[in-house]
C-alpha cells in the first residue's frame, strides 16, 4: 500500500462554527472552491494593464463569486473591470461574465483590505478551470501576490488597456506564474457540504510538482473527494518557507495567518495541518516548540467549531546540510505527538509513512523524491492525498474506499522494444469487502498490452490488496514524449457499484535512426546521432562549447530555408544528460556546415541557465556575443526573426505569448541561408558526457 491511513482520535464535541450561520444551509451557502494565501507585494512598474488568472476549482456550483485582497501593501488599488468565465484553452475564455462589487463595476480596495464580488450565475463543473480577469486603470503601483502559483498567468503589455471582457486571449502577450490580488473563489448551488483547508508550507504550495498540471497534493485530494456522493471544496493555503513557530516579513507564521487564511474561509469544516519541517530543519525550533504551536492551532481551530487533522513531518535527510541526528529525534518526537495526540487533534494523516524509504526512514523513497530530498514529485504528491481517509475528514459523504494505483510511476518505453510491465494494485481501505472487481488498462491508440494476471477478482476483504499486471508496448509510430496510461477499476461495496481510476505518465523515448530528406545533418561534436519521427527530431551530441573558441555541436537542418526577411521557429520539448550549460535550440547561418561563411546565430534554452542568444559579430564563424538568462523551462518555443542583417530573438512558454530576448546585428548575413535545430553538451567541465535534445516543431516563414 502506498500510504498510511488517517486515523480518528478521541472524538471531541465542538460548537457550530460562527461563520456557518448563513440562512438556508447546504447548497445555499457560499463554499470555498479555490484559494491561495497572499503573502508579499512588489511594484510592477506598469500602467493600464489587464491580468487573466486561470484557476482549477475543486467543488462545483451554479453561482460563483471571487474574493480579492490588498494585503502587504501601503496604498489602495483600483480594479476598473472584472470578469469570470470558464477557460477555453490558454488565455481564452468562454463567454466572460461581468463581475460587480456592491452593484458597481469598479472597486477600490484600501491597503490591507479585502473585497468580495457579487454573485454571478454560472454553472461551474467540479475540477474545471475558471479564468478571472482584472483590469487596472492608470498606474499600477503595487501587486499583492502569492508568488509560487505553478500556473501560467497572462498579462497584457504595458498600456494594453481593458481586455477583461475579451473572449479571445490574443491581447495577453506577457506571462508570469504568480497569483495577483485574487485570494479566493467561492461557489453555491452545488453538492459540496463544506470545504477542507490545507494549511502548509512549500510542499502544500506544490513546489517541485509539474507546473500547469494541478498535481499538488490538495489537487489530488480534490479529485478523490469529487468521487463522493456529497463532495467538498479543497483550499490550498500553503506558502513556501512557512513555519509554525516564527514568521518573516512577507511570510507570516501559521499561527499569525490562521484567522485570515483558515478560520474565515466560507463553509470551512476541516483543516489539514502539514507544517513543521521548516521549523525543525533550518528554522532552529525544537520538537517541543513545534508541538506547542500545533496545540495552539488546535485550540483556536476547535474554538471555531472546525476539525483539525495533523499530518506527520516528512523525512528530509539529504536536503542540503539541514539534517542532523538531533533534528531527526525532534522530527520523531513531533510525529509521535501527531500520531497519538490524545484528542488534541481529531485525527492524523501519516505523510511520513507515505513517502519514506523503508530501508532508511530518514529519507524519501526514490519513487517519491523530486531530487532535492525534501519536496515530493508528482507521485509523492498523490501519495500524500492517498494517505488521507476521506470519511475521517467529516465533510464529504459516501466516498469510495477501494482504490487502484499504477506502477511504475513514470514508466519509460521505446518503440520496437519488448514491452514494459505495468502493474495495478487494488487496496481496500474500507470496513466491508469489495466484490466483483474488474480492472481495465486504457492505452493510447496503436498500443498493445498482454495481461500477465487475471483482471477479475471475486472478493477483496477490508485491509487487503491485490495486483493485476500487463506488458505494454507502444505502437511503431507512437510519438515521442508523454502518453497517459489509465487504469479503471469497478467493484461493489456496501450495496453500491463503485469506480476508481489512476493515471501515470509513460514516456516514449527516441532511438537513433537518422533523418529523412530534405533534412540533413552536420556535426562538429563527438558522439553525434540523430532521429526523426514525423515532425519530431532528436539530437544526441557531446561537445565542449558552442561559443567563443569552441563550436562543437550537432544539427539537423534545411539548406536555404532561412529567409532573408522572415522567421525560424522551433519548440524544444526537453533536454537530458550532460551538465547545466548544455544547450538546445535553433541555428541559422549562410552555411551551417561552414559558419565562417557568415550569418551565424543561435538561440537556445540551456539545461539550467535559461535562454542564450549567441551571434557572430565579425563573420569569423565564432559566436562572440551573448544575451539572455532567466530560468530554464521546457517545453520552450524559440523564434529568430530576421530582417537582413538584423536578428531578433523571442521565446515563449506556450507559443502564443512571446517575449523578446534580445536583438543583434550580424553584418555577414547575406541572402537566404541554412536553418535548423542544434544541440551541444557544453561538457568542458563534464568530459565525455552527451546531451539528448528532443524537438517537436520546426518551421520557417517568409
Amino acid at each position: 500500500m502506498l500510504a498510511g491511513l488517517l486515523l480518528p482520535a478521541v472524538p471531541v464535541a465542538r460548537a457550530a462554527p460562527a461563520h456557518q450561520t448563513e440562512a438556508g444551509g447546504g447548497t445555499h451557502r457560499w463554499t470555498g472552491t479555490w484559494a491561495t494565501a497572499q503573502h508579499a507585494a512588489y511594484d510592477p512598474g506598469t500602467s493600464e494593464v489587464t491580468v487573466r488568472i486561470p484557476v482549477r476549482v475543486s467543488a462545483g456550483g451554479s453561482s460563483v463569486r471571487i474574493r480579492l485582497t490588498n494585503d502587504f501593501t501601503t496604498a489602495p488599488v483600483t480594479i476598473g473591470h472584472a470578469t469570470v468565465g470558464l477557460r477555453d484553452g490558454g488565455s481564452a475564455v468562454t463567454k466572460p461574465r461581468e463581475l460587480s462589487f456592491g452593484g458597481k463595476s469598479e472597486v477600490t480596495i484600501p491597503a490591507g483590505g479585502q473585497a468580495a464580488s457579487d454573485q454571478v450565475r454560472l454553472t461551474v463543473p467540479a475540477l474545471s478551470d475558471l479564468v478571472v480577469s482584472l483590469y487596472f486603470p492608470g498606474r499600477l503601483t503595487h501587486i499583492s501576490q502569492h508568488w509560487m502559483g505553478l500556473q501560467t498567468v497572462y498579462w497584457t503589455s504595458d498600456g494594453g488597456g481593458d481586455h477583461a471582457g475579451d473572449a479571445a486571449g490574443g491581447a495577453f502577450t506577457r506571462t508570469d506564474s504568480t497569483f495577483p490580488f485574487l485570494t479566493g473563489v467561492d461557489v453555491r448551488g452545488g453538492n459540496a457540504a463544506g470545504s477542507v483547508v490545507a494549511l502548509g508550507d512549500s510542499i502544500t504550495d506544490g513546489a517541485s510538482s509539474t507546473s500547469n498540471a494541478n498535481r499538488r497534493w490538495p489537487d489530488h485530494l480534490a479529485t478523490r473527494l469529487s468521487t463522493c456522493t456529497t463532495t467538498a471544496g479543497v483550499l490550498n493555503e500553503g506558502i513556501s518557507g512557512n513555519r509554525i513557530t516564527a514568521g518573516t516579513n512577507g511570510n507570516p507564521s501559521a499561527l499569525e495567518r490562521l484567522e485570515r487564511d483558515v478560520l474565515t474561509q466560507p463553509n470551512a469544516r476541516t483543516v489539514v495541518l502539514f507544517e513543521g519541517v521548516n521549523d525543525l530543519s533550518w528554522g532552529g525550533a525544537t520538537g517541543d516548540q513545534v508541538i506547542d504551536g500545533m496545540k495552539e492551532i488546535a485550540r483556536r481551530v476547535h474554538a471555531r467549531g472546525l476539525r483539525l487533522i495533523g499530518a506527520t513531518v516528512v523525512p528530509y535527510r539529504g536536503w542540503g546540510d539541514w539534517w542532523t541526528e538531533a533534528k531527526e529525534a525532534d522530527r520523531q518526537k513531533v510525529n509521535a505527538f501527531v500520531r497519538g495526540s490524545g484528542g488534541i487533534l481529531d485525527g492524523y494523516a501519516d505523510f511520513d509513512r507515505a513517502v519514506r524509504d523503508p530501508d532508511d526512514p530518514t529519507r524519501y523513497a526514490a519513487a517519491f523524491d523530486s531530487g532535492d530530498h525534501l519536496h515530493p514529485n508528482d507521485t509523492g504528491m498523490k501519495a500524500f492525498a492517498d494517505a488521507i481517509d476521506l470519511p475521517g475528514l467529516r465533510v464529504a459523504r459516501d466516498c469510495p474506499s477501494t482504490r487502484v494505483r499504477l506502477t511504475p510511476y513514470r514508466p519509460s518505453l521505446q518503440t520496437g522494444d519488448q514491452g514494459t510491465k505495468i502493474t495495478a494494485t487494488l487496496t481496500n481501505d474500507g470496513r466491508t469487502a469489495a466484490t466483483g472487481l474488474r480492472t481495465r488498462l486504457e492505452l493510447p491508440a496503436g498500443w498493445s498490452a498482454e495481461p500477465a494476471g487475471g483482471a477479475r477478482l471475486r472478493t477483496l476483504g477490508p485491509g487487503k490488496s491485490t495486483t493485476v499486471t500487463w506488458t505494454a508496448t507502444p505502437g511503431s509510430e507512437t510519438a515521442w514524449g508523454i502518453h497517459p496510461l489509465e487504469v479503471r477499476s469497478s467493484y461493489r461495496q456496501a450495496g453500491r457499484q463503485r469506480f476508481d481510476t489512476d493515471e501515470v505518465d509513460a514516456t516514449v523515448t527516441p532511438v537513433p535512426s537518422g533523418v529523412q530528406a530534405p533534412y540533413r545533418t552536420t556535426a562538429t561534436a563527438e558522439d553525434a546521432q540523430f532521429a526523426q519521427n514525423g515532425d519530431q527530431f532528436a539530437i544526441w551530441a557531446g561537445g565542449q562549447d558552442l561559443s567563443g573558441w569552441k563550436d562543437e555541436k550537432a544539427a539537423v537542418y534545411l539548406p536555404g530555408a532561412a529567409p532573408a526577411v522572415g522567421s525560424v521557429t522551433a519548440r524544444v520539448v526537453g533536454q537530458t544528460g550532460s551538465g547545466p550549460s548544455a544547450k538546445a535550440g535553433i541555428a541559422v547561418a549562410n552555411d551551417l556546415t561552414a559558419p565562417e561563411k557568415g550569418g551565424y546565430a543561435v538561440l537556445t534554452m540551456s539545461a539550467q541557465f535559461g535562454l542564450e542568444f549567441l551571434t557572430d559579430s565579425d563573420g569569423d564563424g565564432k559566436l562572440d556575443t551573448w544575451a539572455g538568462g532567466g530560468s530554464s523551462y521546457h517545453p520552450a518555443w524559440l523564434k529568430l526573426v530576421r530582417d537582413g542583417t538584423a536578428y531578433t530573438a523571442y521565446a515563449s512558454a506556450d507559443g502564443t505569448a512571446w517575449q523578446q530576448v534580445a536583438a543583434a546585428t550580424v553584418p555577414s548575413a547575406s541572402g537566404e541561408g541554412d536553418a535548423g535545430l542544434v544541440a551541444s553538451a557544453v561538457n568542458l567541465n563534464y568530459p565525455g558526457q552527451t546531451t539528448t535534445a528532443v524537438f517537436d516543431s520546426f518551421s520557417t516563414t517568409k
